[in-house]
């Protein structure tokens, strides 16, 4: 596990604080952009690439996939190599694998591309929060923190509305290419502003770990794709459940015999901690199909352009933002169990009113 904030190499200046924080803004920025807005981009990539609904699926999921699986990995090797260094590295291979994703030929391509994506933002994401962390003193660290979240709810809000102006005026390929200048910005920032940290106290890096994690989430997840096409009887669909299957049991093994693992498995043991991961893994799995799904719809059931199909999640994202601190609050006043029985349920309501209107419904 990356310990994030300790045992900076080189103390951070108070007059490049600020400069630290903007570069972990906008790097970080990056992959909560891409991740809105691709899902309204889409439709006209899947037009314009000649892809199946399926393959449509992968160009969100190869991204979604590594990223998961590495995201630890990214903070460990941080904490191992110099935090400033991976942070660095993360956000060019996420600009370059942009710059391919412009410019692919077929679908397959840029499947491929946004898998490097996912590696590079599985770089960049952890080092993020372990360069504010390093470089802010505890008592800064909190406000930071909370800044950090704050513009990153705002891009993550903009995403939607600029993706899906930039797919209708120019390009989907332009959805991809605005990470190539702000990217630019970062390693600038990174650069003459940044000091490196590590934490000398880090463990051996989990290889194996990273690994089964990837083989055990890309056969599940290959299966479960591809199954409504091939069938669950493919002998392809049915070798990658069962590397998917044998994947998750090997992780488990290896996870819990090694000093210095990427996931201690003694956590699930504390009944407060499984339960939040069990809530948090059902919520956006559920939200995740829905910011899937909802764009589609929108554009290829209900006839909205790209455009306004991204500011139809604008409720959502402004929503979301506005309340988070407020709902901090209420965690702090009655505990953490009602507040995460009330959303949820909140959320399952609003899901189940996506059923009533068909096409045509107004806007």
């Amino acid at each position: 596990m990356t310990q994030i904030g300790k045992s900076a190499t080189t103390p951070c200046p108070q007059a490049s604080r600020p400069w630290v924080l903007a570069a972990a803004i906008v790097g970080s920025s990056m992959t909560f952009i891409d991740g809105t807005v691709v899902n309204v981009a889409l439709p006209a990539i899947q037009r314009d690439l000649h892809a199946t609904a399926f393959q449509a699926q992968w160009v969100v999921e190869s991204y979604a996939l590594l990223l998961a699986a590495l995201l630890l990995v990214g903070g460990a090797l941080g904490d191992h190599f110099g935090r400033r260094r991976i942070f660095a590295i993360g956000v060019g291979m996420f600009a370059l694998a942009s710059a391919a994703c412009a410019a692919v030929g077929d679908v397959n391509q840029l499947i491929a591309a946004r898998a490097l994506q996912g590696v590079g933002g599985a770089l960049l994401v952890p080092g993020s929060l372990a360069l504010i962390s390093a470089s802010f003193p505890e008592k800064e660290r909190g406000r930071a923190i909370g800044t950090w979240s704050g513009f990153s709810g705002i891009t993550a809000a903009i995403g939607p509305v600029l993706g899906g102006f930039l797919v209708d005026r120019f390009s989907w390929a332009w959805a991809f290419l605005i990470n190539l200048p702000m990217a630019a910005v970062v390693l600038l920032l990174v650069w003459r502003h940044v000091p490196e940290s590590r934490n000398p106290k880090a463990g051996a890096l989990d290889a194996w770990g990273a690994l089964l994690a990837t083989v055990a989430l890309g056969g599940i997840v290959y299966a479960f794709i591809e199954a409504p096409t091939q069938r669950w009887t493919s002998p392809y669909v049915l070798a990658a459940l069962v590397l998917g299957v044998a994947g998750t049991v090997a992780f488990i093994v290896v996870e819990s015999r090694l000093l210095s693992p990427m996931l201690p498995l003694a956590l699930f043991k504390v009944a407060n901690f499984g339960g939040a991961n069990l809530l948090t893994l059902l919520l956006y799995a559920a939200l995740g199909g829905g910011l899937y799904f909802f764009p589609l719809n929108m554009i290829q059931a209900q006839g909205y352009s790209a455009t306004v199909a991204g500011a139809a999640l604008l409720p959502f994202i402004l929503i979301m933002f506005a309340l988070s601190r407020w709902a901090g609050q209420l965690v702090d006043r009655f505990g953490p169990r009602v507040p995460l029985v009330i959303g949820p349920t909140i959320a399952a309501a609003g899901f189940a009113l996506f059923a009533v209107p068909g096409v045509g419904a107004s806007y």
